[in-house]
């Protein structure tokens, strides 16, 4: 192992996995020793992330995610193996013992501390004569110096390699620059800057590490940003603009908006739980991160028509997280950095506070589509604004938007409240026979939560999850038998679990989810978590190991006898051509 196993037990144990999750997830529900809250990796809004105080493990019984405390601060946060160690080894103020090097968190070490330089040479560039036209448009864009300063905003020269002969300097490589998505590679081998001409915003993550940029080009050009490509320490999708600043904010919601400088002017007006996603649409991954420091959420898009469709799929993605979602209309300006400067910061606070719910902004935009005076279009607009009102859980939230809708349309509300049942009848039969579809094949309840992890024989699977089962709990149990070899296994996934857990046992070392997570993948160890929470006889433990062995030990036997059969059959065949 990289890091001795009496460190990472303690490291394990004084970091109770209740208090970590609790710092991401909110806990309530209570069954026996478990805990449960909304699983943080998948959308839902029934709570199924049960976190077992006893056990020290999490497991979700929706989407398959389960492990140790290492494996949860490694999903939640993104991490190797490693960062997550010294991530909990910083929360419990233990020092690191000399570890084995780890390849991919050096790599990730010094990918950070150039985009870090890189930040620092991009924000020095303000003060140079090169830099005076960054300034200037700072200056007609009403961005504050101190402003600049808080968001670690620079300039990035009109030169193709500004940067490279800065980093350069610093002892950088070339590749690494690569790596680090602040260079490209040109036709001919040689290396270019990745940003030229353009206001640099850093890409800060939640524990301030510079992880990328966003660049907006100052003159005439495409694209108007550009944004560091994907790379070991930057993915878009999971990362949000100054969320960095905006997870200190006292506001109580999230402000979600879509550009930086928009993000930038609501921060200097004191609107300072601005966030904005990537380049990109709003992503789950994105949603799922703001639930963790919010439970609302103000979207406040531009108002064109693709600001429209973005907060409509916006809305969508948050409401399966059980988030208030509520929607910014901006008349007289396109987005909120042009509202600002139009009508001031108090105007700004008084749309927020008369924002619409979300059911309201989707409801107006379906009657925006029709003209109520046309009889036509308003049947038209009552079978779309009752297949919106169906689809709302609650009964009174329905009563009352059935009635709002009748209203609109000048209709008896019991007409409205009719078809809103139908259609929600409609909903919920499409989705039973969906649930008895999949019930309907026994092998499906079988399967391993996590989609990536399919069971080709799920018999032999069971046989095998049984006998990771009784090795974990009671490894005396393998004394005096033959066990069977990882590659005897159906499933891929079980055997490499099973090789680890032999590993263990073959040289009488401890058993724990802790010690496991270095050797496992967050996928495996959530299959394992899984295996473990199915209930076992130990009482019955010598029996039922004999009977899960016998089970794998038939199944090769079979797959042996078939491949033996088939052989024979081709050398058969084989032969009656030639006596042909």
């Amino acid at each position: 192992m990289a890091f001795p196993e009496n460190f990472i037990t303690e490291l394990a144990e004084r970091n109770d996995i209740v208090d970590v999750v609790s710092s991401y997830v909110r806990l309530g529900k209570k069954s026996g020793s478990n805990l449960f809250g909304l699983c943080p990796f998948h959308g839902e809004k029934t709570p199924s992330f049960s976190v077992s105080a006893d056990k020290q493990i999490y497991h979700c019984f929706g989407c398959g995610k389960g492990g140790g405390v290492i494996n949860f601060v490694m999903e939640i946060e993104n991490l190797s193996f490693p960062e997550a160690v010294e991530f909990l080894a910083k929360r419990a103020g233990m020092a690191i013992p000399e570890q084995a090097a780890d390849k991919d968190a050096k790599k990730r070490s010094r990918l950070l501390d150039a985009n870090r330089d890189a930040a620092r040479f991009f924000h020095e560039q303000l003060g140079t004569e090169a830099g005076k036209a960054a300034v200037e448009y700072m200056q007609r864009r009403r961005i504050s110096p101190k402003i600049a300063r808080n968001f670690g905003l620079g300039y990035a020269p009109d030169s193709w390699d500004s940067l490279i002969r800065a980093l350069r300097d610093k002892g950088y490589t070339d590749y690494e620059l690569l790596d680090a998505g602040l260079v490209k590679r040109g036709k001919n081998g040689g290396f270019y800057d990745m940003f030229r001409n353009r206001l640099m915003f850093p890409v800060i993550d939640v524990r301030g590490n510079v992880i990328g940029f966003s660049g907006r080009i100052l003159g005439e050009g495409e694209p108007k940003y550009l944004n560091t490509p994907e790379t070991l320490v930057f993915n878009k999708s999971r990362n949000l603009f100054a969320l960095n600043l905006a997870k200190k904010s006292k506001n109580g919601y999230i402000i979600l908006s879509e550009g930086n400088i928009d993000v930038v002017s609501l921060h200097q007006a004191g609107f300072d739980s601005a966030v904005a996603s990537l380049g990109t649409s709003l992503t789950p991954e994105q949603a799922r991160i703001i639930s963790r420091y919010t439970n609302e959420v103000i979207i406040a898009y531009d108002s064109d028509n693709a600001g429209v469709k973005a907060a409509q799929r916006a809305i969508s993605i948050l409401e399966k997280l059980d988030l208030k979602v509520k929607v910014l209309k901006m008349q007289d300006a396109k987005d909120p950095d042009e509202y600002i400067k139009l009508k001031g910061p108090d105007a700004f606070r008084n749309l927020i506070e008369a924002s619409e719910h979300q059911i309201d902004y989707r409801l107006g935009q379906i009657t925006a589509k029709y003209d109520l005076s046309s009889d036509e279009q308003k049947v038209e607009f009552l079978k779309e604004a009752s297949e919106l009102v169906a689809k709302f859980p609650g009964s009174v939230e329905r009563q009352v938007y059935a009635m709002r809708v009748a209203q609109m349309a000048s209709v008896d509300a019991r007409l409205v409240q009719d078809e809103v049942e139908r259609r929600r009848k409609k909903l919920y039969s499409q989705a039973r026979r969906t649930v008895n579809r999949e019930n309907a094949r026994p092998e499906q309840s079988i399967q391993p939560g996590e989609r990536r992890l399919r069971y080709e024989d799920p018999s032999s699977a069971m046989a095998e999850e049984g006998l990771i089962r009784l090795l974990y709990l009671d490894g005396a149990l393998a004394k005096g038998k033959e066990l069977p070899k990882p590659e005897d296994f159906s499933s891929q996934a079980l055997g490499h679990i099973y090789s680890a857990i032999a590993a263990r046992l073959g040289s009488g070392a401890s058993m724990s989810t802790a010690v496991l997570s270095e050797s496992l993948t967050n996928d495996e160890m959530g299959l394992l978590v899984s295996v473990l929470q199915k209930p076992e006889d130990l009482k019955n433990g010598e029996r039922s190991i004999r009977d899960y062995i016998e089970k794998i030990k038939q199944r090769n036997e079979l797959k042996s006898d078939s491949t033996d059969l088939r052989a024979l059959a081709n050398k058969l065949r084989e032969t009656k051509k030639y006596e042909g």
